[in-house]
């Protein structure tokens, strides 16, 4: 399994010049069974992430281009009557496939925002009062476009907090950007990449992700950054016990990409922010690298020998 992931990996930054860390940590959320939005200026490669990492996996595929003007019945589908059968019959929409990418997502109205609210913490969807299961495994990867850009809908924060990681991408290093200018592939290449996975090799990773070992002290260090969140004297938020379960379900997967089958407070530590971050602060939308201030603020405050103190 190791080497299948380490293979994930190199094909993944092979296209996305320069940023092995934001690659590991949305290899991780994915294989952590985790939606992921990643957030950063247009072409900066966040189209192309989301595409790499969905065809890499090998599951069924479906862009979503949002625009202020995309409904949600061209998310979720419509009921249409049959007459041969005399029934509604479902035509189901986009989002009914395995890796859906709801691109620049915050361009649609808040209503076609909610279209995706069940679906990414139940995993169906309602239409018409009939509930209809979707594809097992179920991921989302959004990309959105700064708040301060015209034509853009804040995410509310219960849809964030749907959302396990948010990731930045960042200006890339001179080296890699020089790589980027010279490189003749074009996006449209991306289509032609391999599928390193099957949908069993998936759930086998899952299912041993799952049994990464998480001691008591591991659960008192989370439990101890939950709660200095919640003593906060600044605008940030309170991490919820959800934010805890992603935070450790994260951690777990960061563990096993590390490979161990049991989780350190190093990687609590690494996936604290993309986690948290966007809990804490919904409303600012960073760009660049400062996008871990107040996580930073909240490690700092707990000691992970001694964090019930």
């Amino acid at each position: 399994m190791q080497t299948v992931v380490a293979n994930i990996l190199a094909q993944i930054e092979s296209v996305v010049i320069g940023k092995p860390h934001q690659v590991k940590l949305a290899l991780a959320c994915l294989l952590a069974k985790g939606h992921i939005l990643i957030e950063d200026l247009p072409g900066m490669g966040k189209t192309t992430l989301a595409n790499t990492l969905a065809l890499t996996l090998g599951l069924s595929y479906q862009r979503i281009q949002f625009t202020s003007d995309l409904m949600p019945a061209d998310v979720i589908g419509i009921a249409i009557f049959d007459e041969m059968t005399k029934s509604f019959q479902l035509h189901p929409g986009a989002i009914f496939n395995q890796v859906v990418l709801a691109d620049e997502v915050n361009r649609a109205s808040p209503k076609t925002q909610s279209a995706l609210l069940e679906a990414m913490e139940e995993g169906r969807v309602s239409v018409d009062g009939v509930t209809h299961q979707l594809p097992e495994p179920f991921f989302v990867i959004a990309t959105q476009n700064p708040m301060s850009h015209a034509g853009t809908y804040p995410l509310p924060e219960s849809q964030l907090d749907r959302f396990m990681m948010r990731l930045s991408l960042g200006f890339p290093s001179i080296d890699a950007e020089r790589k980027i200018l010279q490189s003749t592939a074009s996006h449209r290449d991306v289509t032609e990449i391999k599928a390193f996975l099957q949908v069993e090799q998936l759930r086998e990773i899952q299912q041993h992700i799952s049994t990464v070992r998480v001691s008591p002290a591991i659960i008192d260090y989370v439990i101890a950054l939950c709660r200095v969140s919640r003593q906060s004297e600044s605008q940030a938020k309170a991490l919820s016990p959800r934010a805890g379960k992603s935070l450790l379900a994260a951690a777990k997967s960061w563990a096993f990409m590390e490979s161990r089958d049991y989780v350190i407070p190093e990687d609590i530590q690494a996936v604290f922010s993309p986690v948290c971050e966007h809990r804490l602060a919904p409303q600012q939308h960073h760009i660049f690298d400062q996008a871990d201030e107040i996580s930073q603020q909240i490690l700092s405050k707990v000691d992970p020998t001694n964090p019930l103190v």
